[in-house]
């Protein structure tokens, strides 16, 4: 007879992704355990898993208020929450929630084998009776995701985090690249390159992109020539914002303004043409009354 310290643990898996990939995260974890789907999303009656797990691609609102759910049903099965979308917000509301593992996917080997025996370890104390009050010998303590892991790189993001709302505040202004590297610490070079690493464009076109967008914000929703709208989006010449302008959008800051207005004036015709089509339809229905 198998000793009941020898089963291999019971895993009940929750799918909560919008692709319905769950099946595929499972077969990483049938070799060293039994698992089980639950159907659509429901807890089965008096279910007796070892662990619930509860695998989400992109958490949403109803999704995080189920998971609560579950763990009001069944306070005393401990709750993994695998999920693809990571945030250190997420991460807190978990840990809040109290539940038992955060688990960040795509799993690494290395995280894969330490979950795997911290899993081993509960279930022989939670099926142990003698092992009753013992859990805090188990060592499950995460590593820490690639995304907020403390290393230099993570630091070197971190000094440039601290000049991005400065940037957010004066992008209209002259913003001088060297004096921010100065800021973080950093040569101009690497100020360059770990701008670019972080936000996906260079130092120069992102402060491009920030003057664009404003621009466009003001051509949609303000009468100001468009001369004092380069102006006001931080550029000095006029015919420069124009060809920035045209590079950017594919048109003139005019033919974009016009564009705009011809698209709100058609949305507002029928608008104006079905509020006259509801009404035509109201006085015939009470003419044949």
């Amino acid at each position: 007879m198998t000793s009941i310290l020898t089963k291999r643990p019971s895993l009940l898996w929750f799918d909560l992704t919008h692709d319905r990939s769950t099946k595929e995260l499972v077969t990483q974890f049938e070799d060293a355990c039994d698992c089980k789907l639950a159907k659509n999303s429901v807890l089965p009656v008096r279910e007796q898993a070892d662990m619930i797990c509860v695998h989400f691609d992109r958490p949403d609102t109803p999704g995080l208020k189920l998971l609560l759910e579950i763990k009001r049903t069944t306070p005393s099965i401990p709750i993994t929450m695998f999920t693809v979308q990571h945030s250190e917000e997420l991460a807190v509301w978990a840990m809040r929630s109290s539940v038992w593992e955060y688990m960040v996917l795509p799993l690494s080997t290395t995280e894969k084998k330490r979950y795997l025996a911290a899993v081993l370890q509960l279930c022989e104390l939670r099926r142990n009776a003698n092992g009753q009050g013992k859990s805090s010998q188990i060592d499950h303590s995460p590593t820490l995701p690639d995304s907020i892991r403390r290393t230099s790189g993570h630091q070197k993001h971190q000094a440039l985090s601290n000049v991005m709302l400065y940037i957010e505040q004066h992008f209209r202004d002259s913003i001088d690249q060297r004096e921010l590297a100065q800021r973080c610490g950093m040569t101009t070079f690497r100020f360059s390159r770990l701008f670019k690493e972080a936000n996906g464009l260079g130092f120069t076109d992102y402060i491009l992109d920030k003057r664009m967008n404003f621009a466009k914000d003001l051509l949609d929703n303000s009468q100001m020539p468009i001369t004092s709208i380069g102006y006001e989006a931080g550029f000095k010449d006029p015919s420069y914002f124009a060809r920035a302008f045209k590079q950017f959008a594919n048109c003139t800051p005019s033919e974009y303004r016009l564009a705009r207005q011809l698209k709100a004036a058609a949305a507002a015709q029928q608008v104006q043409d079905e509020k006259t089509t509801e009404a035509l339809e109201s006085l015939v229905q009470s003419l044949s009354s």
